[in-house]
């Protein structure tokens, strides 16, 4: 391995270790996020129900959290490749021939989030400059706006490293992969998932291990 494809490599691992952490944080979020609307749901049933005393502006809370549980994950998801893929193509190639499809939709992943960034952002400054509120209870909407591009933006940025370690196999195809979605199938899938939960001491091998 050359000196520059090996600089090469320590640039895409370090940017990589780098976005990892703020996914998981984003995705973090999302599951809190997905968490407190589950408690005020039951909050709201028992102060209907019991005490015939609604909360304020439920529904505009509802709404306002839709942005964070929707798109907070999508980066994370990305990552892992646990978004909805169309692998009957894709599951039949290997080599450089993967790697440039999977670099192709990484390409134009990267323009339509691209323009997705610009106009949510400029519903969020337009939100912001008016003081947009909900119709209800009145409360701003820029915040909740504001997580869509900033969402986004984490998503951009791991297609970016996505589509260029794919770019990278294909130049090389015997490189380590870094940065790129492995295709799985479903077994693979759920012991990288109880891995990711469990760690990597969880026990796979031994059904009665404890």
């Amino acid at each position: 391995m050359s000196s520059e494809t090996e600089v090469q490599r320590s640039i895409l691992a370090r940017l990589n270790k780098v976005l990892m952490p703020i996914e998981d944080l984003a995705n973090l979020l999302a599951a809190f996020a997905i968490m407190a609307l589950m408690f005020l749901g039951v909050l709201q049933i028992v102060m209907r129900t019991v005490f015939n005393t609604p909360i304020t502006g439920y529904i505009d809370l509802v709404e306002l959290s839709m942005a964070s549980m929707a798109f907070l994950g999508a980066a994370y998801t990305q990552r892992l490749g646990s978004h909805i893929r169309m692998e009957l193509l894709v599951g039949k190639l290997s080599g450089r021939a993967l790697w440039a499809l999977e670099a192709f939709g990484a390409a134009v992943a990267m323009f339509i989030i691209g323009v997705l960034i610009y106009y949510s952002y400029g519903h969020f400054l337009r939100a912001y400059t008016l003081g947009d509120t909900t119709i209800d209870a009145e409360y701003v909407t820029w915040p909740s706006k504001l997580l869509v591009p900033i969402a986004f933006s984490i998503w951009w940025c791991r297609l970016a490293l996505q589509c260029v370690g794919a770019l990278r196999l294909v130049i090389n195809p015997t490189a380590d992969p870094i940065g790129v979605v492995i295709a799985k199938d479903v077994a693979e899938q759920a012991k990288d998932e109880i891995h990711e939960v469990m760690g990597d001491d969880a026990d796979l091998t031994d059904p009665g291990a404890s």
